[in-house]
């Protein structure tokens, strides 16, 4: 997935707020007039517009003479794929993910407990079982490895009262 430089994302901003799926998408100058407070030329909007479109990040429709645009993907999407290419750049995933879920809040953990339930297809209110992650391979020994917990606690005692306060 490709990453966005600061005007991208600003010119991305603008297409994932002001784009309704309804929607048949915005015209360049619609985009520069949202961008007001950064004193763009039209053509530098235009520009980066059309690199977003090659890059897949943008669909456009001929309109006359003019494009329109719209998010080829939803600011969601985009930012789920940015979180799986960094889950790709090396090392463990299963640590990189147990570490990243043991940093969210609780209510955040409770979104995740509630979006993997319904993926297995488990009743609302009901946490899947995560098996612990291998304790051979290529991060046997490194300090920073964490073995992946049961979601109940049930397999790590010493996580039974922080999941339960989950």
């Amino acid at each position: 997935m490709t990453r966005l430089g600061d005007l991208e994302r600003a010119v991305m901003d603008v297409l994932w707020d002001a784009v309704p799926v309804t929607s048949p998408g915005v015209s360049v100058r619609e985009v520069a007039e949202a961008l007001d407070g950064r004193e763009l030329a039209y053509t530098t909007v235009m520009t980066v517009l059309d690199r977003l479109a090659g890059k897949g990040m943008v669909q456009r429709e001929r309109e006359g003479r003019a494009w329109r645009y719209c998010p080829a993907a939803s600011r969601e999407a985009y930012i789920a794929q940015l979180m799986l290419d960094a889950l790709d750049l090396g090392g463990s995933r299963d640590a990189a993910l147990v570490r990243f879920a043991r940093s969210v809040t609780g209510t955040e953990a409770d979104v995740l407990r509630a979006a993997l339930a319904a993926e297995a297809g488990l009743p609302a209110g009901t946490a899947p079982v995560v098996a612990a992650a291998p304790t051979d391979g290529p991060d046997r020994g490194l300090s920073d490895r964490v073995d992946a917990p049961q979601v109940d606690g049930a397999s790590r005692p010493d996580l039974a009262d922080e999941t339960a306060e989950r």
